[in-house]
């Protein structure tokens, strides 16, 4: 996906949704770098992801593993959350090529933290809270 694509989402529901959206679109050996703030919404976006790719199993955020696959869905999802990474290399002892290039969707939470082992060609999400248009607001840019 080269253009940017920008939407605003102003509850948790909505923001499922948009990821549910893109989980029916993902194609095997699609990369998603998912970044914002501790608390922003990444979770509830990939649980709609997941659902979106058929995935009936329970979502959460692999923080303390670092990766949860799921295979129920039309695609193998891999789910990384690296945010306790503290060096880049540690996620080759993990198989991460075996999976970023294999035949699923990975998906990865805080990717800005291995950008330098990860493929150019990524779909980027950002996801960004501004109180002034509310609690549940969100701006999430796709690009």
């Amino acid at each position: 996906m080269s253009e940017e694509m920008i939407r605003e989402t102003y509850s948790e529901q909505d923001t499922y949704e948009l990821g549910y959206s893109l989980g029916r679109e993902a194609v095997a050996g699609q990369i998603i770098t998912l970044e914002g703030d501790l608390g922003v919404g990444k979770t509830v976006f990939t649980k709609g992801f997941a659902a979106g790719l058929g995935v009936e199993e329970y979502v959460n955020s692999p923080t303390f593993t670092i990766m949860q696959t799921y295979e129920d869905g039309r695609l193998p999802l891999y789910h990384f959350d690296v945010y306790r990474i503290s060096d880049p290399e540690e996620m080759y002892e993990i198989g991460f090529e075996e999976f970023i290039y294999g035949n699923g969707v990975s998906l990865i939470e805080w990717a800005g933290l291995i950008s330098e082992i990860l493929p150019k060609d990524v779909t980027s999400v950002l996801i960004e809270k501004d109180p002034a248009k509310g609690y549940d607001y969100r701006k999430i840019t796709i690009k």
